[in-house]
């Protein structure tokens, strides 16, 4: 049978942790913060300490072989007496630190004890436990010696209670592989296009590369990266598929694609899962994670062994799978689906479970691994990836908080009231400048100082208080600097801090610009990757933003015949800011033109809101007889829903959409068929130009020397692409786009047109449009 591969921490936090989940006092250990004292422990601790010492050895226990592998800490040798170092930076207050807080921990340094102990031939070395507590900045040690027998003994002993659960996996990896060796393509032919994209994700894959993949609809994305990558899994690849994406979409296409192969070979051992955030899957009206107010956390540690073992006779656990389960066993959902995922082959989920820095899943990646990464939608990544590396804090909120602890001192109060003066301090210093912002790229580190002062004397006062008003805002507040302390963590000189002003408030951002190294480092924890898209143009400038710089490129031709598309630039209009206003009744009659030339229905894109309106406005007062439907700002889910179903498959008259570039109907909506028979697209897309916008084009033409195209020019024009994809979603279907900008005629833009672009008619009047689209819908009649 396979080898197991088992962290250090994994190993003694499966069989070892009890009690309940408390996300009081979850925080520093796992997030960066920890990182951050840890190294500089580990500094001070001076010559003659090795830090971060990679161990790793092999046990054979009742038949099963183990790799246990990890990285201790610290190795130093005192009064001839080598020990092991296990930190741990905690908030518990200072007093209620002792020995036996923490079994598990004691347990960690054992294990690194005994491995190293084994290696070096000793008979005796001391474990170390290193407390530093956060708020007072106070360090507490408790060693003790061992002896190599003992220590070897406890470890036996432990792979000896996790040899069932070994052995359960051992033969469920026999059973997948072979039904993975066995398995064959779920349809009876491959659509255009996909036959070359699976191949292409089958041998990046297997020769543990990396693959930017232009697809257009059509194609089968979802299917033509998920069945390689299954094939490749089952050729020895003992690492997990993860299936990323952006959106909800995008997740149930990946669900539906393996239930397709389900269906398709009954005979198919396969476990997946889908993670779906906390607040959306917790079962409670209102989430909070403590054993006081949750009885899913409460003892949850004590009930989740058993939960699992009668849960991995299921194979497919889908969010309705998930919430079944935890209700049946009392287990919180969320982290059953954590715990759960260990045991699965495939998980589907969000981005952030790979490339956020802190809720990425350590538990997979703390040692790297054979993982093989899907992602899907990749064109958002680069935004979502700033996104993940990037935190915010507001004066008012922390003032509030001020406010709303009245009157009276304390350990809370004194420490907000140090971080407000902070803020006001930063006030002053924005005040001095002409747009009262100013950037910095090195880190403000007396401010950073103030912030990290503040959670401890929070967290003691959250478990003291625990609903309320202030309560809430206080938890709110602490969730907010939590973030801003692990990104303060990364900072480096892919950041720059953003101080503004305006009115009483002051806000604080820092800012990731360029998330290369990030994406780099989160994609070299798997073997391979492929990223995907219908828009991933131009291929060098997302290689380059996502740190792939090595990676293999394909730009699949669409699958449809170019001829059902029309595709026409309406090229005598400018819709640059200084031009808005007096365009507004030209792109009016360019809608209505495209409108009147077939009864369907139809949306038209906007650079903003503001814009929007505009149009809107004077669309209305000269065409008043076309039904419009305008998206508002905050939509909710039912919202968007109801907007979506206006748009039915034969309407009697004609309805033209307004919706915002870049929004939630401008990418990731699927209106196949005569649902959506056209789309204008109002602009190139260029973000809005203002300080942030302007200091990212700074960064870019320092690093990069094309400042303008890597912060204006590309992600606009991918944002172009995507409202355009919206019309044509199967090859029945038949429709128009419509460009409004005299810059789509310009050769910087037309060397972005795909391929299938390439048939774009230029027109200078909706008279010109009105012919040509007669035309058109004629020749389609014909057809």
């Amino acid at each position: 049978m396979a080898q197991v591969h088992l962290s250090v921490r994994q190993l003694v936090e499966f069989l070892l942790q009890t009690g309940s989940i408390d996300s009081r006092f979850a925080g520093f250990d796992r997030a960066a913060e920890g990182a951050r004292i840890h190294r500089r422990l580990q500094k001070a601790a001076g010559k003659g300490y090795d830090a971060e010492v990679y161990l790793k050895q092999e046990y054979t226990v009742e038949g099963v072989d183990y790799l246990i592998d990890g990285r201790a800490d610290g190795l130093f040798t005192e009064d001839g007496l080598v020990t092991v170092d296990e930190i741990k930076t905690v908030t518990v207050p200072l007093e209620e630190i002792t020995e036996e807080m923490q079994p598990v921990h004691w347990a960690q340094g054992q294990v690194y004890a005994a491995m190293w102990a084994r290696q070096q031939g000793l008979d005796e070395i001391g474990v170390r436990l290193t407390y530093f507590q956060v708020d007072e900045e106070q360090i507490v040690r408790f060693s003790r010696r061992f002896s190599a027998d003992e220590l070897d003994a406890f470890v036996t002993d432990l792979l000896a209670r996790y040899a069932p659960w070994a052995q359960r996996a051992q033969s469920w990896q026999e059973q997948r592989t072979g039904s993975l060796r066995a398995l064959r393509f779920p349809f009876s032919e491959y659509r255009a296009g996909q036959r070359a994209m699976a191949a292409g994700v089958y041998r990046t894959l297997r020769d543990g590369q990396r693959l930017f993949c232009q697809a257009p609809t059509g194609i089968g994305k979802t299917m033509s990266t998920l069945f390689p990558a299954l094939k490749v899994m089952g050729e020895g690849c003992d690492g997990r598929i993860f299936y990323l994406t952006a959106r909800t979409t995008a997740r149930a296409a990946a669900e539906g694609a393996l239930a397709r192969l389900r269906q398709s070979q009954p005979g198919l051992r396969l476990k997946s899962i889908t993670l779906t955030a906390k607040d959306k899957v917790c079962l409670l009206e209102k989430r909070e994670c403590t054993p006081e107010a949750c009885p899913y956390a409460r003892g949850y540690y004590d009930r989740v062994r058993d939960g699992l073992w009668q849960a991995l006779d299921e194979d497919d656990f889908t969010r309705a799978k998930l919430e079944e389960l935890a209700r049946r066993f009392q287990l919180c959902p969320f982290e059953f689906g954590l715990d759960l995922s260990l045991w699965c082959d495939v998980i589907v989920g969000d981005y952030n479970y790979l490339f956020d820095p802190v809720v990425n899943l350590k538990r997979f990646f703390e040692s790297g691994g054979d993982h093989l990464f899907l992602v899907d939608e990749a064109h958002n990544l680069p935004d979502r990836a700033r996104e993940m590396h990037s935190a915010s804090l507001c004066k008012s909120e922390v003032y509030r908080c001020v406010k709303l602890l009245g009157k009276g001192r304390g350990r809370l109060k004194t420490a907000l009231g140090r971080l407000n003066r902070a803020f006001i301090e930063l006030r002053r210093q924005c005040e001095e400048q002409p747009e009262r912002t100013f950037f910095s790229a090195p880190a403000l580190t007396a401010f950073d100082r103030c912030v990290s002062r503040v959670t401890g004397p929070a967290e003691e006062w959250l478990e003291e208080h625990r609903e309320g008003e202030t309560h809430d805002a206080v938890l709110e507040l602490y969730f907010q600097l939590r973030q801003y302390l692990r990104v303060a963590e990364w900072y480096d000189d892919h950041f720059v801090t953003q101080v503004s002003a305006g009115g009483g408030e002051v806000r604080v951002w820092q800012l990731c610009l360029d998330p290369s190294a990030f994406v780099d480092a989160s994609l070299a924890k798997g073997r391979g990757a492929v990223l995907f898209s219908a828009t991933l143009s131009p291929a060098g400038y997302f290689k380059d933003i996502l740190g792939c710089a090595e990676a293999k490129t394909a730009a699949l031709p669409s699958p449809f015949d170019p001829a059902r598309l029309g595709l026409f630039c309406a090229a005598d209009v400018s819709t640059r800011y200084r031009d808005r206003h007096g365009s507004l009744e030209a792109i009016a009659r360019y809608l209505r033109a495209m409108v009147a030339g077939h009864t369907g229905n139809y949306m038209a894109f906007f650079p903003s809101y503001s814009y929007l309106s505009q149009v809107h406005e004077a669309f209305c007062r000269l065409f008043p007889e076309v039904e419009t439907l305008v998206q508002e700002a905050g939509m909710d889910e039912a919202a968007r829903e109801g907007f979506l179903a206006r748009f039915t498959p034969a309407p009697s008259a004609s309805l033209l959409g307004f919706g915002v570039l870049g929004g939630v109907f401008g990418e990731g909506v699927d209106l196949a068929g005569r649902r959506l028979i056209g789309a204008a697209v109002v602009g190139v897309g260029l973000p809005q130009v203002g300080p942030r916008q302007e200091m990212l084009r700074r960064y870019y033409e320092d690093t990069r020397g094309d400042g303008f195209d890597y912060a204006y020019r590309f992600p606009g024009f991918n944002k172009v692409l995507q409202a355009a994809g919206r019309v044509i979603r199967t090859a029945e279907d038949k429709g128009v786009v419509l460009l409004i900008d005299d810059r789509f005629s310009f050769a910087a833009y037309r060397q972005l047109f795909p391929e299938h672009w390439r048939h774009c008619r230029f027109l200078y009047g909706p008279d010109e449009l009105e012919g040509q689209l007669a035309a058109f819908w004629d020749g389609q009649r014909a057809d």
